[in-house]
């Protein structure tokens, strides 16, 4: 590759630290601070890469810690539009058990305390009705036919402030609401990325089975690790899969997602945002 850029970012979670050998190192600064690490450029799928995990190298950063500001500024500042975000979760459901892949289509937010927005001196409102890009999301669910993997279609994942997991109430309290899934990170990381016009999808693997439906005590850090481990593989397999069928030219609406507002302001200001 020529030059710092990238066509695609993936955020990788827990367990996900890399996505091929041989990757250039690059240190980025942004107006938000630094973020999670060095961003990895390689090639993926005859496709431009860049890798971020969100935790850092060493997964030493809390959910609640995390600059997820200057995550999603780092991806897009070397030209990422586009962004596969795989991501280990707990289910509210006792079809999906452990081990189970799922591709959400709705978010509910249920953090508190993050940075979250990009217009902090300005009052814009974004449209969030869909947060993940439908183009991205049939990508992953053809990709994960195409290969042969299960992967369901379709979920509302709720995002908790962690970094503890929920009380027996709380989740029993979440799966009553008809959601599907329980995760730390996909907020303010999806709302982000809309802000700045990007394609995301969020891709997870299931660890355990939360708390309030009641099989058993909680599964330990050890066990959930394990369990994403076992895994891994699969998910990886899919994201890169994914990667190398993501349009070209994006169709979708993410590109106009800020048509009619104004762009962060000053030394922030972003530009025009290319398709």
């Amino acid at each position: 590759m020529n030059g710092i850029s990238a066509e695609i970012g993936i955020i990788g979670g827990s367990g996900f630290s890399s996505v091929a050998d041989g990757a250039r190192e690059v240190t980025l600064t942004t107006p938000y601070g630094e973020p999670s690490a060095p961003l990895s450029l390689t090639e993926a799928g005859g496709r431009t890469v860049a890798f971020l995990p969100r935790h850092g190298r060493d997964h030493r950063r809390p959910p609640h810690r995390i600059n997820y500001r200057a995550n999603l500024w780092a991806l897009h500042s070397v030209g990422v539009r586009q962004i596969l975000a795989p991501c280990a979760v707990g289910s509210l459901r006792p079809e999906l058990g452990p081990g189970v892949m799922v591709v959400p289509d709705q978010l509910v937010d249920r953090t508190s305390g993050r940075a979250r927005t990009y217009f902090d001196d300005a009052a814009v409102h974004v449209p969030f009705a869909d947060p993940y890009c439908p183009v991205g999301r049939e990508t992953a669910l053809g990709a994960a036919a195409a290969t042969g993997q299960d992967c369901v279609d379709g979920g509302t994942m709720v995002v908790i402030e962690g970094p503890r997991l929920s009380s027996r109430a709380e989740s029993q309290w979440y799966a009553a609401q008809g959601w599907s899934l329980v995760d730390m990170t996909g907020c303010p990381e999806a709302t982000l990325a809309r802000e700045l016009a990007l394609c995301y999808v969020p891709v997870a693997l299931v660890t355990d089975l939360d708390a309030g439906l009641g099989v058993g005590p909680e599964a330990r850090r050890d066990e959930l690790f394990t369990i994403f481990h076992e895994g891994l593989d699969r998910l990886r397999a899919l994201v890169l899969a994914t990667v190398g069928r993501l349009p070209r030219v994006r169709a979708c609406g993410c590109p106009r997602a800020l048509e009619d507002a104004a762009l962060p302001a000053e030394e922030n200001h972003l530009g025009s945002l290319p398709a």
